[in-house]
């Protein structure tokens, strides 16, 4: 099986935040990367120590997500570049990965 070098990036938001429609729509419409994909969390906490928490009695509006994308890692490198010059995103994190190629 082949494999392709990319780079994946995460990037951990809130729900409250109201960013995810904008950075999914800026993911796919204008840079066009590679894949994408976002996890809703049930618990979390940022750097301000609040925590963030599903349960029965107190259905959160303010879940952690965490929008996760990959692509070749200069075209990475990019499109986190001009995210920064675009819109606040906070707490990325990213790390090189491999893209196995079915078929290849």
């Amino acid at each position: 099986m082949a494999t392709q070098p990319v780079t994946v990036a995460r990037i951990y938001l809130r729900e409250g935040e109201h960013q995810l429609n904008r950075l999914i729509d800026f993911l796919h419409h204008e840079e066009k990367v590679a894949g994408v994909t976002v996890l809703r969390g049930i618990a979390g906490f940022g750097p301000d120590g609040r925590m963030h928490t599903a349960s029965l009695v107190d259905l959160s509006l303010d879940l952690p997500l965490v929008l996760e994308f990959y692509d070749t890692p200069e075209r990475v490198v990019a499109v986190l570049e001009r995210l920064e010059a675009l819109m606040k995103v906070p707490h990325v994190i990213s790390w090189p990965a491999c893209l196995h190629l079915p078929g290849a």
